[in-house]
This record gives C-alpha cells, structure tokens and sequence, in this order.
C-alpha cells in the first residue's frame, strides 16, 4: 500500500528538482548579465569622458613641444613613453619568447614546472612592488638614479611573463602532425622548431607582445619610483637622467594649479595613454582573429 503511494509522487519531486535547477540557473544568468552591463556602462562612461575633454585639449603643441615651456605640450612624455615601452620590449621579447618556447616544446622538463610557477608568480606581483624592488635594486643599489635603464628593466621585468605564457599557448596550437612531419623529413628539434613551429605560431606571439606592450605604456606605480619624472625633452642618458611618461604626466599636470592649462594638459595625456591602449587591444584581437580564422 505505501509503495504504490510513493511512486506517483516520484515523478513530482523530479520536476520540482528541475524546476528549482532551472530557476537558480535563470538567477545566475541574471546576475551575470547585471554584472556585466553594469561593468560595460561604468567602462563606456569612462572612456566618453576622458575622450570627450582629451579630444577638447588637443591642440598642435601638444605634439611639438614639451611641458617645460609652461603652457606647452607632451613631446618630453610622449618620447619618455616611446623608449621606456619600446626598451622594454626590447629586453623581454628574446627571454620571453624563449622561455615560452621551452615550456611549450620541453614542457615534461623540471625546468618547464619552474619556469611556468614563476611566471605565474610574476604575473600576480602588484606592479607597485615591482616597481620598489627596481628603486632598491637599480636605483639605490647600483646607483642608476632614476632613469630610463631602470624603467626599461623593471617594465621588461612586468612584461616577461604575459609574453612567455602567449608564446607558450601560442605554440601549443600548433598541429602535432606538423611537428611529426618535420621530423620525418630529418629535422632536428632545433629546425622543426624555427622553421615550422614558430612561423605558424607568430601571429598569436605577437598578439601577446603587444599586450605586453599595451601594459608598459599603461603603467604608473614602476614608474614613480625608476623613472621619476621630467618635464623636459629626454637627454639621451640610460642611467641618472629621469624620463618623462604619459601617465606621470596625468597625475603631475592635474595637481599643478599655478601653470595655466597645465588640467587641460593633464586631460589630453588622459587621452593618448588611452588611445594607444585600446589600439595597440584592438590590434592584437585582429591579428589574433585572422591568425585563428586562418588556421581554421
């Protein structure tokens, strides 16, 4: 008697289960798509505004004369820019790359286990600490002073683990039967790997150099403590000769209150560092688009 009871009532306790599966799972999504709205129109909020008052301050001097001349512009912090991210990448890029390399190919080595926590390990440093290591380290110690050589090896030092894990995924998508092929033939670890492994796997290393690359010229706290700061044009000095940079110059031109349009200043640098980041972001998500539509 109480088995027949209890077997209607099965069917009813599974689609109450199922009911309540379905509506945590609407709940989530819910707020999942909250989250993410939000997230968008605080970002879109943000980016009008500083594109709304950066594009209302740029003007011509802003990129033919540097702050130091009172009312002037940006080239001494454009150039500061250029060299500090463009050294960076030049100190990073061979070590990153040939560190992704080896994990990617050598990745059952202890070495490839090394390699791989530490650059994860580096990846979650703050970059503030990565700046104070490089003022204790280079400034202090070596007595560099504050500098581009400091800035370019503390940037490069930030940069090296986005450009080895890049490099190894990168090359991880690359078609076993590719390498197999290239040793059929006779090639050696060495030849399948320049040869065919890299220059199939190029489009998605350099996505990942230039969001390194986009990470350098968005950087501030490293700055502070090894570049300082320069209002005047760079001297063409690696070690004790402080640099200029776009992002010490939001923060320095906005607090002066007795330059005129010095704010005004503040706001176009407000915009470049912005337009460059989310070029060089965009340049990346196309390169890595066509490299993966490509291969499919």
């Amino acid at each position: 008697m109480s088995v027949q009871n209890a077997a209607p009532s099965q069917p009813f306790f599974a689609t109450l289960l199922q009911a309540r599966r379905n509506a945590g799972e609407w709940v989530g999504w819910l707020w999942t798509g909250v989250a993410f709205f939000g997230l968008a129109l605080v970002m879109v909020c943000i980016l009008t505004w500083v594109f709304q008052t950066g594009i209302s301050a740029m003007k011509p001097a802003v990129f033919f004369e540097p702050s130091s001349k009172g009312n002037g512009g940006l080239l001494n912090a454009i150039e500061g820019t250029a060299v500090t991210s463009l050294g960076a990448m030049l100190l990073a890029l061979p070590f990153g790359m040939a560190a992704g390399i080896y994990v990617s190919e050598f990745k059952t080595t202890l070495w490839a286990s090394i390699i791989r926590f530490l650059s994860d390990i580096l990846v979650g440093v703050p970059s503030i600490v990565m700046g104070y290591v490089g003022y204790v380290i280079m400034v202090a110690t070596l007595g560099w002073k504050q500098s581009v050589a400091a800035a370019c090896v503390t940037l490069a030092v930030i940069s090296l683990p986005y450009i080895c894990r890049t490099t190894e995924l990168a090359m991880r998508q690359v078609s076993m039967s590719l390498r197999e092929a290239g040793f059929a033939i006779g090639g050696g670890d060495a030849t399948v790997i320049l040869r065919l492994v890299i220059p199939t796997a190029l489009p998605g290393v350099l996505t990942g150099v230039l969001l390194a690359l986009s990470i350098s010229v968005g950087e501030t706290a490293p700055l502070i403590y090894t570049a300082g700061y320069s209002s005047y044009m760079w001297d063409g000095k690696l070690t004790n000769s402080p640099v200029g940079y776009l992002t010490g110059s939001i923060w320095t031109l906005y607090n002066d209150t007795t330059t005129p349009g010095a704010i005004q200043l503040a706001y176009a640098a407000a915009f470049l560092v912005t337009a460059l980041v989310l070029g060089i972001n965009i340049i990346a998500r196309v390169i890595l688009r066509n490299s993966t539509s490509s291969r499919a």
